[in-house]
């Protein structure tokens, strides 16, 4: 191997060492926001009978995360509703299939200090948590 193929292999080795070196802060930093997140995450009780979580009230999106998230218990289809200006209600898609006992994304990328709620399918009794 003469000097200039050596010169290029240490190029690459060092180019694929820096690669690594700046991919892990990156990783690590959405580690940290999903940490933050869920963290943040707070639970609910919604009694058998209704189909609206808070039930009279609205949530309110945070800082901690860019979506809209929710972890029943059990499987739950669920969607998420904003108030409108004049006081009426918006569900701008349609039910998804919660997982129970995993988080599952609701509706992406909320505006931080979003009022919402969630609407359920059925109206059975559903316990949880959610982050937004």
């Amino acid at each position: 191997m003469n000097i200039h193929q050596r010169l290029a292999y240490g190029a690459l080795a060092a180019s694929l060492l820096a690669g690594v070196v700046t991919l892990a802060p990156t990783a690590q930093a959405g580690e940290e926001r999903a940490a933050s997140c869920y963290g943040s995450a707070k639970n609910y009780s919604k009694p058998a009978g209704t189909a609206d979580v808070p039930a009279g009230r609205l949530f309110v999106t945070s800082g901690n995360c860019a979506d809209i998230n929710i972890k029943p218990r059990t499987n739950r289809y669920v969607m998420v509703c904003f108030e409108t200006p004049s006081g009426g209600s918006d569900c701008p898609s349609g039910y998804t299939l919660a997982r129970g006992g995993e988080w599952n994304v609701i509706e992406y990328g909320v505006p931080d200090g979003t009022q919402f709620y969630f609407h359920f399918r059925s109206d059975a009794l559903s316990n949880g948590s959610w982050a937004a």
